[in-house]
């Protein structure tokens, strides 16, 4: 009967696991992060994330098994963190480069996107696990302590990975210098790894011939100077966003701001009243109605994006007190290096989640909430329920208003929802959109009007000097367009597969 193979020390084959678990993590994550500026980051996008890498891992860890068992563990090791090492560098590239060709595709896109960005070096890192556990297991009377002392490692790698991810690597460094630096640690593991069982054992392992590691070498030389060189959308890279701004070559001072692929705010460096996207206009329009312009306001909004409708209120109507609450400490200094925000006693500025940020704030404060977050192309679902609809009332006065920003699409699920649940608080509730969409043929921005009083009187009047023909539905066409839509609540609010339709 043939020995088996010699054992790993405990510690080593603890390390390898718990490395191997925090590699898949960190790529999971950095994956969401990738394939956002191509296809978003909606629900759809990270399941379709977090599915692909549960598969590379359940495959990798059955080809991991089937090859320990077929082959000496102590051979495979070292090449499976050298090829995950590779299958980590060339993400960049492939991710980069097709995402141009499926930006913004549907279901099949998203997951050919995701697959490229994860499952090469999942799949790779996934055969360490078994491979370890078989050479660890020379008494069987202890293979429940063996294969559970690895499974709680590889677990705890897991966790480790996801936090200091989520909480240290994200904050510290683009996504790219994370993927290239998790290459060149598995590359380095891996080289040192072989180095090292060969002067363990060096009658019993021999590990790859020269000419195989030089390949190796030189194709992870390759795959790094790929990933280094691939195209990158972003001229910034939030916690939150892959952010640029784009020149608006018509107008000197003209940037457009885009997110994620989206494009999210217009900026006039020379104007702040020019107002380019037709659903900030509509808003400036309820401003407008609300108070006439000179007379300073107490407004609050709901996420930043690019400032726009702060800076209108603020040029329009001198001494406002305005408070921004926005997510993204990062978009806020890109906002102030790029696109002339200056904040100051009228005009502050509270990171942190806007929801939270809201429950801080003083009842009867403000006479204008805007609610314009979004996390790509879909109000966080957390921001569209009912609650949060009666806490923003409990802090607009009796005459304020309320201005939220939906984006929808035929055949308008999320926009009924939406209405239906600000309805469920406010009285008095309006819909500005564009015709074609009310109808159902096109998608749009859609602006939510709701207050505790009678909506101004001149607002009719002020949407007829928008650039373009709007709508403004209340009343019983109203209720038809709702047509008993669901309220959405804190128990329920599938707000991304409402807006999939």
């Amino acid at each position: 009967m043939e020995a088996p193979p010699r054992a790993l020390p405990p510690r080593l084959a603890g390390s390898l696991v718990f490395f191997a678990s925090g590699a898949v993590l960190v790529l999971e994550i950095v994956a969401l992060r990738l394939v956002g500026p191509y296809v978003g980051v909606t629900l759809q996008v990270s399941s379709s994330v977090i599915g692909i890498s549960l598969g590379a891992i359940a495959y990798g860890t059955w080809l991991g098994g089937r090859l320990a068992d077929r082959f000496d563990p102590r051979t495979l090791l070292a090449p499976a963190l050298i090829l995950a090492a590779i299958g980590t560098a060339i993400t960049l590239p492939l991710v980069r480069w097709g995402g141009e060709f499926l930006r913004g595709g549907a279901a099949p896109a998203v997951l050919l996107l995701a697959a490229a960005a994860v499952f090469l070096p999942a799949f790779l890192l996934s055969t360490i696990t078994p491979m370890v556990v078989k050479l660890q297991l020379g008494d069987l009377r202890r293979t429940g302590q063996v294969v559970g002392r690895l499974s709680s490692l590889g677990t705890l790698g897991a966790i480790t990975a996801t936090l200091a991810t989520g909480f240290i690597f994200v904050a510290a460094m683009p996504s790219s210098w994370i993927v290239l630096a998790l290459a060149g640690l598995l590359a380095a593991a891996g080289f040192g790894l072989g180095w090292w069982l060969r002067l363990w054992m060096p009658f019993e392992f021999r590990g790859a011939n020269p000419k195989i590691r030089s390949g190796l070498a030189v194709i992870g030389l390759a795959a790094a100077g790929l990933g280094a060189t691939a195209p990158t959308p972003c001229d910034v890279e939030t916690a939150y966003h892959c952010a640029r701004i784009e020149n608006d070559p018509s107008v000197p001072g003209g940037r457009t701001l885009v997110l994620n692929s989206a494009h999210h705010s217009y900026v006039d460096l020379a104007d702040s009243t020019h107002l380019k996207f037709a659903y900030v206009q509509w808003i400036g329009a309820v401003a407008d109605a609300l108070r006439p312009r000179g007379q300073a306001i107490d407004a609050l909004h709901l996420g930043g994006g690019g400032f726009t409708v702060p800076e209108y209120v603020h040029a329009t109507r001198p001494g406002s007190d305005q408070l921004v609450l926005e997510l993204d400490g990062g978009l806020v200094d890109l906002d102030r290096a790029q696109l002339g925000l200056r904040t100051g006693p009228d005009l502050r500025v509270r990171v942190g989640d806007a929801r939270i940020s809201l429950a801080d704030q003083a009842t009867a404060g403000y006479d204008l909430v805007v609610g314009d977050a979004f996390g790509h192309l879909v109000v966080p679902w957390h921001l569209a329920t009912r609650e949060m609809a009666a806490d923003i009332s409990r802090v607009l006065r009796t005459d304020g208003v309320y201005a939220q920003n939906v984006i929808d699409y035929p055949p308008d699920r999320f926009i009924r929802a939406e209405l239906a649940t600000v309805a469920a608080v406010f009285p008095y509730v309006a819909l500005v959109a564009p015709a074609d969409a009310l109808a159902g043929e096109t998608g749009s921005n859609f602006v939510i009007v709701a207050s505790k009083s009678p909506l101004p009187a001149g607002l009719r009047d002020m949407l007829d000097l928008v650039n373009d023909p709007v709508e403004l539905v209340q009343g019983a066409a109203l209720d038809d367009f709702i047509d008993n839509a669901r309220v959405l609540t804190d128990d329920y609010a599938p707000v991304d597969q409402l807006l999939q339709g």
